[in-house]
């Protein structure tokens, strides 16, 4: 006995036609203009916090080397641009940022005080979530930044949930999750994508390509290595991005922030980018060549490519070293500040394990 045909009847809740949905539509509009113009002020804005960011992280990694700084420790150099970029596009007090355990540079971009993020990398009392989350748990209500997590995409799955409050309160915020291309291949972050897509959620989900995982190539390790396509079986739009590339980063996140502000749903942005140093820094990076570093150093570097602009536009080499001395003496003084600050009490110890009693 012959089955009978499926009904091709749309359910009441799904598009009316599948021709409404076109996962390249924003790579499209990219593509027509791929950098944001930026004013000679915000551009060195740009510069600033990057620059304070790679200072910082690198005299992160000094103290690590010294002993003050316990645990783990993932330095962000190399992939500056992909947090200014993103989240210079936010507005401040209303959207929310969740991300991974390399979130050092993520603080900074925010505009958090360099010197309680030092506190905290070396478990200090002064430190943002008072010394107990380290390099790897930093969060701030009061930024809305919301982790640092070490479970790997567990962020993703908890910005869903940041998505929907602001949905349900109806703020106009969104939300901006941060994973990197090894967590990518972790179920909850597809029940994610296919919930917030369901619901129309505000959450732009954000993969830092850096091409190495924990210390794998892409292309050992995942079949699709085109990760902006990952969100094409839950009708999520995906951007391609050049990661080392500030300004084409920012003038994605316009794109990307208004089709999320505009209730049109999620969005997946891919940021190819390129971490220095290895996954933490307990890693020799041995699955790479020195020469494949030096030469992105050479030729992509985030801070130099906008440095160049910046002398085309009238900034002086005197100038950036002044900006650069600032820099210096600003990650100085939070070294400083962290290295003399002191240690929790013990009784800490007891504090916020428990929001009642029980």
């Amino acid at each position: 006995m012959a089955k009978a045909p499926r009904s091709k009847k749309t359910p009441a809740n799904s598009p009316a036609e599948d021709t409404a949905f076109a996962l390249h539509s924003l790579q499209e509009v990219l593509e027509k203009k791929r950098h944001y113009d930026a004013s000679k002020d915000e551009m060195l804005h740009f510069y600033e916090q990057m620059l304070l960011i790679r200072r910082f992280e690198e005299r992160a990694g000094q103290l690590y080397g010294l002993g003050l700084i316990g645990g783990f420790c993932h330095l962000y150099i190399g992939q500056e641009a992909v947090a200014v970029g993103l989240q210079s596009a936010l507005n401040d007090g209303l959207d929310s940022v969740i991300t991974g355990y390399r979130d050092h540079g993520h603080m900074l971009a925010y505009g958090i005080d360099p010197k309680v993020i030092m506190a905290e990398l070396t478990g200090r009392e002064a430190g943002i979530s008072k010394g107990k989350g380290g390099s790897m748990h930093m969060f701030s209500t009061e930024h809305k930044f919301y982790g640092g997590h070490g479970i790997v995409g567990a962020q993703v799955s908890l910005g869903g949930g940041l998505a929907l409050a602001h949905q349900y309160n109806d703020d106009g915020g969104l939300c901006l999750a941060y994973f990197g291309d090894g967590a990518a291949n972790q179920g909850q972050v597809y029940e994610t994508m296919n919930m917030a897509a369901l619901w129309k959620l505000p959450i732009v989900f954000v993969v830092e390509n850096n091409q190495y995982a924990m210390g794998t190539a892409v292309g050992r390790s995942s079949a699709e290595t085109e990760f902006h396509r990952r969100g094409t079986a839950f009708r999520i739009p995906g951007m391609d991005v050049n990661g080392m590339d500030v300004l084409e980063v920012r003038q994605a996140a316009e794109i990307a922030f208004k089709h999320v502000r505009d209730g049109l749903g999620p969005v997946l942005v891919e940021c190819n980018t390129y971490r220095y140093r290895g996954h933490s820094m307990s890693d020799p990076a041995k699955y790479r060549t020195r020469e494949e570093v030096q030469d992105v150093r050479e030729h992509k570097d985030p801070i130099e490519g906008l440095k160049k602009i910046l002398l085309e536009n009238g900034s002086s080499e005197d100038d950036l070293k002044a900006i650069d001395k600032d820099i210096r003496k600003i990650v100085t003084e939070a070294a400083d500040f962290a290295e003399t600050s002191p240690e929790p009490a013990a009784s800490e110890l007891y504090t916020d394990v428990l929001v009642e009693e029980y």
